[in-house]
């Protein structure tokens, strides 16, 4: 396995080999695919989205999570979530380029939001909005740390 997505976490087209696994979303019957160390930190962060930002409906097939893929747009470089790092939340209502898709109430819970489980929104892209977007930015070490930090399993 010598892949890796951007944030340098190991990739690949199994599952299996980077140790993806289902995660359940507190408060929701959704299940995000993620990395088994990520996830943690992913879904702990989905059930807060869906508690303090906004519901995950569910409704519709608009939560996402391992796919292996390119960055979307990009000829070169895998995207987060082919390792299983990066989750999209209720994507229909927070369409890739489009801005100011939450009220700023929203956005201000976002920002402590993932400020505390040290991830990065899309909404905070300089080139491409991507709202909808949420990805793992520190290494799996630093994340082992935090998930200890904020007393999570």
């Amino acid at each position: 396995m010598s892949e890796k997505s951007q944030n340098g976490w190991a990739a690949s087209k199994d599952p299996n080999e980077i140790h993806i696994k289902a995660f359940p979303v507190v408060g929701t019957h959704i299940h995000l695919r993620c990395q088994a160390t990520a996830g943690v930190i992913l879904a702990a962060f989905a059930g807060e989205f869906n508690a303090t930002v906004e519901k995950l409906e569910g409704v519709t097939f608009d939560d996402w999570s391992y796919a292996y893929r390119p960055v979307r747009g990009k000829t070169t470089g895998l995207s987060n979530h082919a390792s299983g790092t990066a989750i999209d939340l209720n994507a229909v209502k927070h369409p890739l380029g489009k801005q100011h898709t939450f009220t700023g109430p929203q956005e201000v819970i976002l920002k402590a939001l993932v400020k505390k489980y040290g991830i990065r929104w899309g909404g905070s892209y300089k080139d491409r909005i991507d709202e909808m977007h949420f990805e793992i930015i520190e290494s799996p070490t630093q994340v082992k740390l935090r998930i200890n930090k904020l007393g999570l399993k």
